[in-house]
């Protein structure tokens, strides 16, 4: 399943099974034609209008938070976190995800990670969020999709704290090399977490 999963930088994903989902697209080169776009949340660098419209094409679902949505246009379906959508057989669930000791994605804003579940595998998608204790409750996650830059999420170290919890088979990191983070803190987090990383380089 990691092989259908390309980075498109910073915290954008294309995943390619049955359906051509994207998440939080932003800075994306190439127009495409999705079924299903992901916006975790309203910040300019995870809901970028254009990029959504550009990735989209004509019958592309746009899943995301409330406030997220009232700035998108054509099928946009909200979500909360706690909530699920099932779209084809391709089910999709709403995750808390927030700062702890932070003021940039407060909990009451509902502001969202993914657990998307396709062809029986589950991929978790943390969005901008710190280590908070319903990570722990996660379970059976085949591929996390975890931050690593800090500032606005939480670091390399919390990161691999969090993960050697609730244990995905493959974890790979992103929120690295584009406004904070480096590989360094992809690597760094590849040496504490007790389980397989995946380091993607980044794809156009």
């Amino acid at each position: 399943m990691i092989e259908n999963i390309k980075w498109l930088g910073h915290a954008t994903f294309k995943i390619v099974n049955k359906k051509v989902i994207y998440i939080d697209p932003w800075k994306v080169k190439e127009k495409d034609s999705a079924d299903i776009v992901l916006v975790s949340h309203s910040h300019f660098d995870h809901l970028s209008i254009e990029d959504v419209e550009k990735v989209r094409g004509d019958k592309g679902i746009v899943i995301t938070t409330s406030d997220s949505a009232s700035q998108l246009k054509g099928d946009v379906r909200t979500l909360a976190p706690g909530a699920k959508i099932n779209i084809d057989d391709i089910l999709i669930e709403g995750v808390p995800s927030y700062n702890i000791n932070k003021d940039f994605h407060p909990r009451n804003n509902n502001w969202l990670g993914f657990i998307i579940t396709v062809n029986g595998k589950r991929i978790y998608y943390a969005g901008d969020t710190d280590a908070t204790p319903e990570m722990k409750s996660l379970i059976n996650i085949d591929i996390a999709l975890l931050p690593v830059g800090g500032t606005y999420t939480m670091t390399c170290e919390e990161a691999a704290k969090a993960a050697n919890a609730f244990k995905p088979k493959i974890a790979v990191p992103y929120h690295w090399g584009d406004i904070v983070g480096s590989k360094s803190d992809a690597e760094k987090f590849k040496e504490l977490f007790e389980g397989e990383t995946r380091i993607l380089a980044q794809s156009s």
